[in-house]
């Protein structure tokens, strides 16, 4: 067998004639590296098998509404430790002024000179110190792995919720929006968990605590601070939290729009390359990462107003309190030690408000984030399973598409009241204009969508009462740009059953005609094949999509222009593996090319969003109607019935 350009010299001038000579980019671990990768794959702990399993419709906690307390809640032993940490902490810090009291007034001033005194309080602030830095440092371990197990279990909440939604979903939300949330938008999360709420937490128990001191060391100090003081930096905090909080919500959107120009322009580099867009790609980014950078800016100028005034408000008030505290010292009210001990806990009080505005920021972009990740999550699958849904029983393959009619808009229909009915084992080929409704057909066979009203039927059972795993078994795919995943050809090939034996494997591979090539490669089926399979050729990549499929066993076979973008002596290959592959098989066939049209038991010209006629081949051309007119066309270009 020649394969010559129609393959683009086969799968040699895809991977190359072995791992020396591909001039390639590299799919596997370079030798000299080998040893350092197989020390560091051995020093890996031991993990149990995942008991993941993946459902449909989400479970009563996947369905609860995304909050910061539930996700922390999950971990209550982590978060009960965390807390007992930051209060002990906090406690144990504002030890420091009362020590700093009682060595002033029993130790320095005359009348109490002790050196035995002072040393005891230092070498008590010494111990305290010790014993904080170890609490601190259990606080960090504990809420590491509370942050570590939290952002897991969200990460695969997050996925797993993507992997229900449908089609309809992917097709309006940009690539790169999706990807800032699963990974700026949790990695913002984490630091807040990981970080921020231990911050807080201390912080705002801190100010609680030094607010109890202040009254128990001077009650009429503390309320000249409160009545003062609090009410000034409570309306800026208010203040702040609503700016800020529209400037973060805005920045997560604008970041979102960057990663998307990124992914895109990454997707899209060949097409780029070859039209000389490369100065206007650069320009559109230069917008789009400009409209981020503006977004920043304003956050920062909220930051920048509120920081600094508070910390006027807290030297103003420090002011303040130096000269009533003064005066009641002189008036004999307070002792040295409690004026130095207030000024020490009035400092602290301001010290950590100065704190929470810098944490403030963390929390503002935590908080935007739990948004943008709750609107993803709360998002419903527009095809959903219904709770009573049954297992499909194996089928024959009988498909009926009753007064059918459906739009991706509404009020805008791409069907129209369609009638159709597909015996099983038969291989029906749908043709007409582009844009005609042939492949919106097949995704509402498959239940990509769901008809706006009628019923698609397989074995007279409407597709909308079973599970959508049982019907997808029986249903497979081969769309018309096959998509190969980073993996070898094993994996590719059984992407559908992971389980499948090598023999199974093997057999896909001779049916659709692969073996042959398959010999040529280095590794034969452990081959690596590429991110979207980019160093195989357009048919290489179509015959592995068909080995996919016919390893599934599926009754039913839909294959959206399979032969379309391909060469004819790629095209002859890829039909002389539809042709096992099509044995005793209900097919639909979607085709421009009436080569595979011609193929088929019966064609179903489809056109104005409804079925113009349908019959055999032969019948149609007889009948002289639109099928006609398009065969006499492709039979006046050097077209030929298939034999």
């Amino acid at each position: 067998m020649t394969w010559g350009g129609g393959f683009g010299g086969g799968f040699g001038g895809g991977f190359g004639g072995g791992r020396a000579t591909a001039g390639l980019p590299f799919g596997g671990i370079p030798s000299e590296l080998l040893d350092e990768a197989t020390r560091l794959l051995d020093s890996e702990p031991a993990r149990p098998a995942s008991d993941l399993r993946f459902t449909q419709r989400p479970s009563a906690v996947e369905s609860r509404r995304l909050t910061l307390g539930r996700l922390l809640g999950a971990y209550r032993g982590y978060l009960a430790g965390a807390s007992l940490l930051v209060l002990a902490t906090s406690l144990l810090l504002q030890l420091g002024p009362k020590i700093t009291e009682y060595a002033i007034d029993h130790g320095m001033v005359p009348g109490h000179r002790s050196v035995r005194v002072v040393v005891a309080a230092g070498a008590l602030y010494v111990v305290i110190a010790l014993v904080n830095a170890v609490l601190q440092r259990w606080q960090t371990d504990t809420t590491g792995r509370l942050a570590s197990r939290v952002m897991h279990d969200l990460r695969v909440r997050v996925f797993t919720h993507l992997q229900r939604l449908s089609l309809d979903f992917f097709t309006e939300e940009k690539a790169g929006v999706l990807m800032s949330r699963m990974t700026s938008d949790i990695e913002n999360l984490q630091q807040l968990v990981q970080d921020g709420v231990a911050q807080f937490a201390t912080q705002g128990l801190t100010m609680v605590v030094i607010t109890a001191i202040l009254f128990t060391t001077n009650a009429e100090l503390a309320a000249w601070t409160v009545l003062l003081v609090v009410p000034v930096l409570a309306i800026l905090s208010i203040w702040f939290h609503q700016a800020s909080e529209r400037g973060y919500l805005r920045t997560r959107d604008r970041i979102a729009l960057v990663l998307a120009d990124l992914s895109e322009s990454l997707y899209g580099i060949r097409v780029i390359t070859a039209h000389n867009r490369q100065r206007r790609n650069v320009s559109n980014h230069r917008h789009v990462v400009g409209a981020y950078r503006d977004a920043n800016l304003y956050t920062g100028r909220v930051s920048s107003l509120y920081g600094p005034t508070t910390n006027l408000i807290g030297i103003l008030g420090q002011a303040l309190m130096l000269g009533i505290g003064g005066h009641l010292y002189l008036e004999h009210r307070l002792s040295l030690g409690a004026l130095v001990a207030f000024f020490l806990y009035l400092n602290r009080f301001f010290q950590p408000i100065q704190l929470l505005v810098q944490q403030y920021n963390s929390l503002q972009q935590g908080r935007s984030s739990i948004i943008r990740l709750r609107g993803l999550l709360e998002t419903p699958p527009s095809v959903d399973e219904s709770p009573d849904a049954i297992e499909l029983p194996p089928v024959s393959g009988r498909i009926t598409l009753a007064s059918v009619s459906f739009g991706y808009r509404a009020g805008e229909l791409v069907l129209r009241d369609v009638d159709l009915e597909i015996p099983a084992g038969t291989t029906v080929a749908l043709v007409g204009p582009t844009g005609a409704g042939k492949s919106t057909l097949a995704k509402l066979v498959n239940r990509f969508y769901d008809p706006t009203s009628g019923q698609v039927l397989l074995d007279g059972i409407d597709v909308r009462t079973v599970t959508l795993a049982s019907l997808r078994r029986q249903i497979a795919v081969v769309p018309q740009e096959p998509f190969l995943f980073a993996g070898t050809i094993r994996s590719n090939v059984a992407f559908g059953r992971p389980d499948a034996s090598s023999a199974e494997i093997e057999e896909a591979i001779d049916v659709v005609g692969l073996r042959e090539l398959v010999n040529r490669l280095p590794d034969g089926v452990e081959t690596a094949v590429h991110e979207r399979g980019q160093t195989l050729s357009a048919g290489e990549r179509q015959l592995l999509a068909l080995a996919r499929a016919f390893l599934a066993r599926p009754r039913v076979l839909v294959l959206d222009e399979a032969t379309s973008s391909l060469d004819l002596q790629s095209e002859q290959t890829v039909e002389r593996a539809l042709d096992r592959l099509l044995e005793g098989r209900t097919a639909i066939l979607i085709a421009h090319r009436l080569s595979t049209a011609e193929r088929a038991d019966r064609i179903v010209v489809v056109d104005h969003g409804g079925v113009v006629e349908q019959g055999s081949p032969r019948e149609l051309v007889a009948r002289g109607g639109e099928y006609a007119a398009m065969h006499a066309a492709w039979v006046a270009a050097g077209g030929q019935r298939p034999g």
